[in-house]
C-alpha cells in the first residue's frame, strides 16, 4: 500500500497540480497540519530532477508563509483556539508550550532554527513564537534559513544524483520508509518529553 502511495505521489511531478499540492502542504504543515512536506518534495523532485531546486524554493517560500500564518495565529488569535489545539493537535499541550516559552527566553533564534531543521512538529514552534511574541524579524530569518537549508539540501541531492538516488530509493524503499517513520515518531516523542 505504501509503495502504491509512493508511486502515486511520484506521478504528480508530471502534472500541474503537484507543485500546488506541495505548496499547500508546506504552508499548512508550518501552521496547523501534522504531516511534513518532505516526502512529497522528495517524490516531486525524483519525478522531475531538473526541477528539484524550483520545488525546494517553492517549499521554502510556502513553509515560510505558513510560519508567518502560524506566528499570526499565535499572536492574535491564540486565546480563541488554544483549547482546540491542546485537545486535537498532536504535540501541542499547555506543558509543551511552557517548555518552549522557557527555551525562547534564552535562545529565540536557535529554537526556531533547530525546529525548522528537525522532524519536530514545526507548528508548535511557529504558534508559540507568536504567543510569546518573539522578535518577528528574528523569527522570519530563522524560519527561512532553516527551512530553506532543509529543503534545498534535499532538492540539491536529487538534482545532483536524481536517477541514482531514485534507483536507491526504489531498491531500498522499505528501509527508507522505516527510517522516515522512526524520525517522525522520534519528533513527536521529543515533543511529548518536553511536556
Amino acid at each position: 500500500m505504501i509503495r502504491r502511495l509512493y508511486d502515486w505521489v511520484l506521478s504528480w511531478a508530471g502534472t500541474p497540480y503537484g507543485a500546488w499540492a506541495l505548496a499547500v502542504l508546506a504552508l499548512a504543515e508550518s501552521s496547523v497540519f501534522p504531516i511534513p512536506p518532505d516526502p512529497l518534495l522528495l517524490a516531486l523532485c525524483l519525478g522531475a530532477p531538473a526541477a528539484s531546486m524550483r520545488f525546494a524554493a517553492l517549499t521554502t517560500a510556502a513553509a515560510g508563509l505558513g510560519g508567518v500564518i502560524g506566528y499570526g495565529i499565535g499572536a492574535g488569535a491564540w486565546h480563541l483556539f488554544d483549547q482546540f489545539f491542546f485537545d486535537h493537535v498532536p504535540g501541542v499541550s499547555p506543558e509543551s508550550f511552557a517548555r518552549v516559552q522557557e527555551l525562547y527566553g534564552r535562545y529565540d533564534f536557535w529554537v526556531i532554527f533547530l525546529a525548522g531543521l528537525t522532524p519536530l512538529p514545526y507548528k508548535v514552534f511557529t504558534l508559540s513564537a507568536g504567543v510569546f511574541a518573539i522578535d518577528f524579524p528574528v523569527f522570519v530569518l530563522a524560519s527561512c534559513v532553516s527551512r530553506g537549508l532543509r529543503f534545498f539540501v534535499l532538492g540539491g541531492l536529487v538534482y545532483r544524483w536524481g536517477s541514482a538516488l531514485r534507483g536507491a530509493i526504489d531498491r531500498h524503499f522499505n528501509t527508507f520508509t522505516w527510517i522516515f517513520g522512526i524520525l517522525l515518531v522520534s519528533g513527536f516523542a521529543v515533543v511529548a518529553l518536553l511536556r
